[in-house]
């Protein structure tokens, strides 16, 4: 196929990666120009090596080839490690010599979108460096070369990474939903070889996702999960996203843990090893999180929503732990600091496993209260910024502490809410908890009449 340089829609290039409906947003054209551009980027960073990997989309393999050409009539090597989850793709780029990396995934998306994640020079992109490879797409600059591809298979070094540093105290019966994504082959036999009796559900790759949407974090998506974990009274059922870098988790009596609940079993476990560490969450998490860092000996930072975000803070804070109410987890201590869900999930199976109680047992020792998941609601994206600046300048909120670092947290004495610009979805995302459900209704109704203020055409779930 001979590709052309084009112009690409500038929606598509998220606040931390690049993402579009396929055939809409984004063709193997586009891939081919985004190339041609990363190769520019890279020469700026002195870099002529990157790695390449891609997910089971159906439109993957030819989005990957149309990148790959960009980049290697541009001169830059490419070390092709197939197709593999995005936290292979991280690891390769901290155990292999090359410190950059691509990844042609749309991860919990639909199954008509695609994307890439980007590593370039041992760094996750922020929306500045976003910004800088649009204008180069824009420009059509291009360096011209004749790159070197290679092929390198890491999974077994992956896996054997990770078996090497975990330790099950008793054997489990873990249900592994992985949403018919990526990973599907390698979670079982990695949960297996840990000593694990491991029941699949869903563990063979499809691009069309037929059984349900491949996000963790939406909770009838787990419908199938949660009841084989009742029928085959397993301990544990785990759920990952179509790129693997996101974790779901039901307890064995069926519920849903969300990913800040489950940070608080990491933290206490962490911190009774490495009292005074830094532990980083985002601003859509429970607040009980910071108290039971605070309580534990650790210190709390909280950071704006997204997964190159969180990085960059870890890193620049030192973090031991991080994670993110969308399921995102990063381990310091042991691991690379990269969002990984097969490794997390088995750090928790060491934790569980150290236990004689049941996970639901676990969790009741863990603080809770009335809350509700991500509720979206939809919006342009040309007009979600916009909305976001108009209600942070004019909402009223008195007696609260306001957090503006990621859209508005409002913070009262019974509860907070928080109201936000998704940056990677069409739409505004707000998150309720309070201390009973009257507070939250009455928080809820605080928000709804400062956004109705502003634009009273938004059908809100609240």
């Amino acid at each position: 196929m001979i590709y052309q340089q084009k112009q690409i829609n500038r929606s598509v290039f998220r606040a931390y990666d690049i993402r579009g409906v396929i055939g809409q947003d984004l063709d193997e054209h586009s891939f081919y120009s985004i190339g041609l551009a990363l190769a520019c980027y890279l020469q700026k960073l002195e870099r002529h090596q990157i790695f390449l990997a891609q997910d089971g989309r159906l439109t993957s393999p030819a989005l990957a080839l149309a990148l790959k050409k960009g980049l290697l009539d541009s001169g830059i090597d490419v070390v092709d490690l197939g197709s593999v989850a995005t936290p292979v793709m991280y690891y390769a780029t901290h155990s292999q010599g090359i410190d950059s990396g691509l990844m042609v995934t749309g991860s919990h998306n639909p199954a008509d979108y695609n994307g890439i994640k980007m590593v370039l020079a041992g760094k996750t992109l922020t929306q500045e460096d976003i910004d800088i490879l649009y204008d180069l797409v824009v420009s059509g600059k291009r360096v011209t070369g004749c790159g070197k591809e290679t092929a390198l298979d890491v999974m077994n070094n992956y896996t054997q990474r990770i078996l090497s540093d975990i330790k099950i105290k008793r054997p489990l019966k873990v249900v592994v939903d992985c949403g018919n994504g990526i990973a599907g082959p390698i979670i079982p036999q990695v949960i297996s070889a840990l000593g694990c009796e491991v029941i699949p559900l869903y563990c063979d790759v499809d691009g069309r996702f037929p059984n349900h949407h491949p996000d963790p974090t939406i909770e009838a998506n787990l419908a199938d999960l949660k009841k084989a974990v009742i029928a085959h009274q397993a301990d544990i059922g785990l759920a990952f996203d179509g790129d693997a870098d996101r974790l779901g988790l039901i307890t064995n009596e069926g519920d849903m843990i969300w990913p800040d609940r489950l940070m608080m079993l990491y933290v206490r476990e962490l911190l009774s090893r490495l009292p005074g560490a830094t532990i980083v969450f985002d601003v859509k998490c429970s607040s009980h999180l910071e108290k039971v860092i605070l309580e534990a000996g650790g210190v709390a930072k909280m950071c704006p929503t997204g997964h190159s975000i969180v990085k960059s803070v870890m890193k620049k804070e030192q973090a031991a732990l991080a994670g993110e109410m969308s399921g995102h987890l990063f381990f310091k201590d042991r691991w690379y600091g990269f969002d990984d869900a097969l490794y997390s999930a088995c750090r928790l199976l060491e934790i569980i496993s150290s236990s004689s109680l049941t996970v639901s047992q676990q969790f009741e020792l863990i603080p809770n209260s009335i809350n509700t998941p991500e509720l979206k609601i939809a919006i342009a994206d040309e007009d979600k910024f916009v909305f976001m600046k108009r209600f942070s300048e004019e909402a009223k909120f008195s007696e609260a502490r306001i957090i503006p670092i990621d859209g508005l947290r409002v913070e009262f004495a019974n509860g907070w809410g928080l109201l936000r610009a998704s940056n990677t979805t069409p739409c505004l995302v707000a998150r309720f908890e309070a201390i009973d459900k009257d507070n939250l209704k009455q928080i809820q109704h605080l928000f709804k009449r400062q956004i109705h203020l502003v634009d009273n055409r938004l059908d809100l779930p609240f």
